[in-house]
């Protein structure tokens, strides 16, 4: 039983890194004939709208004094950091140094749970992470590092992954009891009326009537939305109620590796060195959650301070 729930884990985790990876490739050729903006709205208006029918049925199932807190994670999860994302690709951050960028959002969650959600932390996580880290960080270097060209847009990005890091907090620790598709139904057909208000003000479909690109534009959006926003949410909230914080979170370090393959494949130079640096952060990954940790964890759920739980 505990090595098919390992084995769901790690499925929802590669899931997660394959839908996330290709959404930077996804928002590169979105940009052809949308900006930044445009981009951010109708990625949340499309996802929002697949969920809207369900988050009818679901919203009155829950319980009301969550659905603030549930609206605080689809905002802070989904929709600011679509705008800054989308808005940081649309000028000078490449999709590959994108998913990079991200990739501090485990980092963080270590952070933040320390400093402000009393999680404690095993010293072979900290470890992992920190493997982890140092690869991402050499990544970093190997693509031409962080230029005062492109550092505000940057900024862009680690603004959105603090904000994914508070989130997968907020979740684990007040929203785990409730049912992962639930939740995501309920969380982005919310954002869906504020997306849908920016789209119709940046009139973000006109591209549908004006050229060939346009509508590719906007079926590459539309991909994003439902596949990387509505899709993903429900595998993420699924992997944070499963597999606990950490775990979920160290999504993103599984992300590098497709984006850079996304990039290959669109021109986008690649070296041995990028790919060494990926095969690092990839060992972090299995050293923070290797069986022997895991082992320790389950004793730390016994106790009323953990709010961790298993990675398998």
């Amino acid at each position: 039983m505990m090595h098919n729930q390992r084995l769901v884990n790690w499925v929802l985790f590669i899931l997660l890194s394959l839908i996330w990876g290709s959404s930077f490739i996804l928002m590169k050729w979105s940009r052809q004939g949308l900006n930044g903006i445009q981009i951010g709205a109708l990625r949340i208006f499309f996802a929002g709208l697949v969920f809207f029918p369900f988050a009818i049925a679901h919203i009155g199932k829950m319980q009301r004094r969550k659905i603030p807190l549930v609206l605080l994670s689809g905002l802070l999860g989904n929709l600011l950091p679509a705008f800054l994302f989308a808005i940081a690709i649309d000028n000078k951050i490449d999709s590959a140094l994108a998913g990079i960028l991200n990739s501090l959002t485990p980092l963080l969650t270590v952070i933040l749970g320390a400093l402000f959600f009393k999680t404690g932390l095993q010293q072979q996580k900290l470890i992992g992470v920190t493997i982890g880290f140092a690869g991402l960080l050499l990544l970093t270097l190997a693509k031409g590092g962080i230029s005062l060209q492109n550092g505000g847009y940057a900024s862009l990005i680690l603004l959105a992954t603090l904000m994914y890091a508070i989130n997968v907090h907020l979740a684990a620790r007040y929203l785990k009891d409730l049912n992962p598709l639930r939740m995501a139904t309920v969380s982005l057909a919310g954002m869906a009326i504020p997306a849908a208000i920016v789209a119709l003000q940046q009139n973000a479909f006109a591209p549908l009537w004006q050229s060939g690109i346009g509508r590719q534009s906007i079926g590459a959006v539309a991909l994003l939305g439902i596949m990387g926003s509505a899709v993903a949410t429900v595998l993420f909230y699924a992997l944070i109620k499963r597999a606990g914080a950490l775990f979920a979170s160290l999504v993103t370090y599984g992300i590098p590796v497709v984006a850079l393959g996304w990039g290959v494949l669109d021109n986008e130079p690649v070296s041995g060195m990028q790919v060494a640096c990926l095969a690092l952060i990839l060992t972090g990954v299995w050293v923070a959650n290797r069986k022997k940790g895991e082992k320790v964890e389950k004793s730390e759920v016994r106790s009323p301070k953990s709010e961790e739980r298993a990675a398998g």
